[in-house]
């Protein structure tokens, strides 16, 4: 090919007609990257647990590998391969190793559960297990941006158009993660999300295939004279700036879901219209600030002034997310369509997060145009920058998550975001004023706006207030129970989960997390605790040893840890501060259990737990969070109640918590049916309040259960559990055929009801889906009356006297 000027000016880069398709492709790229991070995700969670540190590791080597791309594509490729030919070759690459991913995955999850375990060990093989499946694919992410930058010139039109491929790729990221969220997942599964995630990648590396055999590339002379530089010496305020620009985002972002999750619910469809508000948010900022960068004569000053008004909307989301959002009236019922309440609930969101999504996703675009020299390669350059930003953003997120949040609260991360932007507002408008000057020295004008971004920093943090215990404890019922809520004696943010403990004006006690009680001293809840904890022990021969998942208020680890036949009792608590604190309140309630020499608590999520432990029980009880907080759900797969057998000794018993209230028929039956597959010889165990329905209790055993009513009299009338009989006496429960009269069915009996239930398993976790729409339902009775008709008196599981056995007849068809 001929090298004079004139050939160079009929190839130089690109056509116009081809950059809007461009930008088009990478729309595609960014759907299919966010689909692909919300799958792997997903599959690493169920083998790595779901735990604050667990998340830390998934996202540290998520943007790990995509740092690393952006930085080493520019290095590892030589700037005369064609742009097109290289981003297509990329884009077929991720698709055929997010295949990959998906098929090896169930092999690398079974070497792990071979060889993985608690402290640092398992933590290193945490992230080897990550490394293994995210560093390839997202190493190819991340220099899809970096390859195509050669594709344009380091000119001020050039850079605009680098910032509108940001643009789309992040326009397609918010289309990704709705279409995740919102159909693929609910309606599909993970295999679904992944052929369509693949599919995408593929025609965008085909398409970009085509393009590359249509346009002719040939590197301009400019740019080969300066061959190996990315961008000017002086630079490096631009790259301090946009790397504190990303840590300030990710860690707004570990915040503000948190705090959101808490103001909507916690469930998978709020978090997927969080993600979508601050995605877009990125997206139209990266637009702005490539007009900007295009025509503005001071980018520096641009960058600078954009991290100014940062401070500002940092502190209008954290006000406005703890006095105005959670009180705001107009809230659609809860018998509303579904569609007006995500509407809602996703004005709410862009309300707090859109101004400063907007101006951290302007940032980039303005940050390329502030390094950049016409004879930068381009390349380097958005490598260099988009490495600086991902830098941050892995400190942002890893720093708030595992430890700024604990140590200070959300508000005080809050405030420290606003400080780090206050830091690079002054530093850029500092710089700008230098180079305005053509001094590139601090002048005292330079240090006049870093004394006023000062100023304004220490005005807005004073904005920023601690998280009301109204808010932890109600979430987004905090304006109904306002006037009721009672004194809030606790409140926590830990390392997972925020959470309280409140008083009533009558002396009860509730424990409050996820934005609503999830235990309390009420009469009907301490009935379920108790039932569970003594159901957990009573059945079983030998219940020598039991695991209990969940503490809460620890009422139900409690009820376990009083039986006298019980040696051993491991709590499995994924936040530390529940068996630290709130149990403590509820002591003389779960009968002191986390001083209890025979108690030991696992900090650890639950399925990670059984995952990484070769020790089996007798017996095990599953209290988890409600199944519509996302992640809940793991806990109630096929899987994992396989995984629960694999734990039992022979003889051993499960029994796992159901909710009736915030749910609905199609939630339940998957509960139900997913349980009976693992158990096909299970049973329903009712707590009602005043004769209505309010939530129950699943039994399961591998072998058929026999209870032996004459044995469990004998028991409880014995000396040595006089503490049983109180603490059963206490909920109303003066026998144990009082105790057994609460059968509400067996598996065999209630087939005709659960025949067109949905099975939830890990490959699509379908009951988060289900139980996400019932968020605000309280139809417990009609759902327990549904049901309820299909109950009889069980033959072969009960034995004993005939006595005992029609008295227990005489008050199980007198609960109908």
């Amino acid at each position: 090919m001929s090298r004079n000027s004139s050939d160079r000016r009929t190839v130089a880069p690109p056509s116009g007609r081809y950059l809007p398709l461009l930008v088009l492709l990478f729309i595609g790229s960014g759907c299919a990257a966010l689909i692909y991070e919300v799958v792997w995700f997903e599959l690493l969670e169920l083998i790595i647990g779901s735990s604050a540190i667990s998340m830390g590791v998934l996202l540290a080597t998520f943007m790990g590998g995509m740092c690393l791309g952006s930085f080493g594509l520019s290095r590892a490729i030589s700037a005369q391969e064609h742009p097109l030919r290289v981003y297509a070759v990329l884009e077929l690459g991720i698709g055929i190793l997010g295949l990959a991913i998906f098929f090896a995955l169930p092999n690398l999850g079974g070497l792990y559960a071979a060889v993985g375990g608690q402290g640092s060990n398992g933590l290193l093989l945490r992230g080897v297990l990550c490394a293994i499946c995210l560093l390839p694919p997202t190493l190819l992410m991340g220099a899809t941006l970096p390859a195509i930058s050669r594709w344009v010139e380091t000119t001020p039109a050039g850079i605009s158009w680098l910032g509108f491929f940001y643009g789309g790729n992040t326009a397609g990221a918010v289309v990704g993660s709705l279409l995740a969220g919102f159909y693929l997942l609910r309606v599909y599964d993970i295999a679904a999300a992944t052929y369509f995630a693949v599919a995408i990648n593929f025609v965008v590396g085909l398409a970009g295939l085509a393009l590359w055999k249509l346009t002719p590339y040939e590197i301009p002379a400019s740019r080969e004279k300066v061959a190996g530089r990315a961008v000017p010496g002086e630079s490096w305020a631009v790259f301090l700036t946009i790397a504190l620009s990303g840590l300030t985002a990710l860690a707004a972002e570990v915040v503000w879901t948190r705090l959101l999750s808490l103001m909507l619910g916690a469930t998978v469809y709020t978090f997927s219209l969080i993600l979508a508000g601050f995605l877009l948010g990125l997206g139209i900022g990266s637009g702005i600030g490539s007009l900007l960068a295009r025509s503005a004569t001071n980018t520096r000053a641009a960058l600078g002034g954009s991290q100014l008004l940062l401070m500002g909307a940092i502190a209008w989301a954290g006000y406005s997310m703890i006095h105005i959002l959670p009180y705001w009236q107009f809230s659609p019922a809860p018998a509303s369509s579904l569609e007006a309440k995500f509407v809602v609930d996703f004005l709410k969101c862009l309300l707090a997060v859109l101004p400063a999504a907007c101006l951290w996703g302007a940032s980039f675009p303005l940050a390329l145009a502030a390094a950049a020299s016409p004879d930068s390669d381009p390349g380097r350059l958005v490598g260099a920058v988009y490495a600086a930003n991902t830098i941050g953003a892995i400190l942002g997120a890893l720093g708030t998550s595992l430890v700024t949040i604990t140590w200070i609260g959300t508000h005080g991360a809050q405030r420290v975001m606003i400080v780090l932007a206050a830091s690079g507002a002054a530093l850029m408008l500092a710089t700008a004023v230098a180079d305005e000057s053509r001094r590139h020295k601090f002048s005292l004008k330079s240090a006049g706006w870093m004394v006023a971004a000062a100023a304004l920093a220490g005005l807005l943090v004073r904005t920023i207030s601690p998280v009301p215990g109204l808010l932890v404890g109600y979430g987004r019922n905090a304006l109904k129970f306002a006037e009721q809520s009672g004194e809030f004696i606790y409140v926590g943010e830990g390392m997972n989960s925020s959470m309280a403990v409140s008083r009533l004006s009558n002396g009860v006690l509730n424990y409050h997390n996820a934005g609503k009680i999830q235990a309390s001293s009420e009469p009907r809840d301490m009935r379920l605790q108790r039932m569970l904890g003594h159901l957990t022990t009573l059945v079983p021969e030998h219940p020598g040893s039991v695991l209990v998942i969940g503490c809460g208020a620890g009422v139900t680890a409690g009820a376990v840890s009083i039986d006298p036949a019980v040696e051993r009792v491991t709590i499995a608590e994924i936040e530390p501060l529940v068996p630290q604190v709130v149990s403590t309140y509820f002591r003389w309630h779960n009968f002191d259990v986390v001083r209890n020499p025979k108690v030991r608590i696992e900090i650890d999520d639950a399925r990670h737990y059984l995952i990484t432990t070769r020790e089996k029980y007798d017996a095990i009880t599953s209290d988890p969070f409600d199944p519509w907080v996302k992640g809940a759900a793991t806990l109630y797969t096929r899987e994992f109640f396989e995984l629960i057998k694999q734990h039992l000794n022979p003889g051993g018993a499960v029994t796992v918590f159901v909710q009736l209230y915030e749910s609905n028929n199609a939630a339940v039956k998957s509960e139900f049916a997913t349980f009976f597959e693992a158990f096909p010889n299970g049973s329903v165990w009712l707590n009602t309040d005043q004769g209505e329905g309010y939530d129950l209790v699943l039994l399961g055993q591998v072998e058929p259960t026999r209870i032996d009513v004459d044995k469990m009299e004998s028991r409880l009338k014995s000396p040595e559990y006089a503490r049983v009989s109180q603490s059963l006496r206490e909920i109303a429960i003066f026998s144990g055929v009082d105790l057994l009269s609460s059968f509400g069915g067996m598996a065999e009996d209630l087939k005709p009801w659960l025949a067109d239930a949905q099975i939830n398993r890990d490959s699509n976790l379908r009951l988060q889906y289900l139980a996400g729409l019932g968020l605000d339902l309280y139809r417990q009775d009609a759902i327990y009356r549904d049901f309820v008709q299909f109950r009889r008196f069980p033959r072969g599981l009960f034995v004993g006297s005939p006595e005992h056995l029609n008295e227990l007849r005489i008050k199980i068809y007198e609960e109908r």
